[in-house]
């Protein structure tokens, strides 16, 4: 039976580290977007930016 345990303490610690990789991930990817998003915007008219807004 604490066999089963030490399985799911070792698969829980697998995926909490998983999530924190992940919110990581996602973190630096939402950095970069936004850093490369303020330069896009500076460049375009609001028109281009959303065509289907008048």
């Amino acid at each position: 039976m604490s066999r089963q345990t030490d399985a799911d303490e070792q698969k829980r610690a697998r995926l909490a580290a998983a999530l924190r990789e992940n919110l990581k991930r996602r973190k630096a990817q939402a950095r970069a977007r936004r850093s490369t998003g303020a330069v896009a915007e500076d460049e375009t008219t609001p028109a281009q930016a959303d065509p289907d807004r008048s």
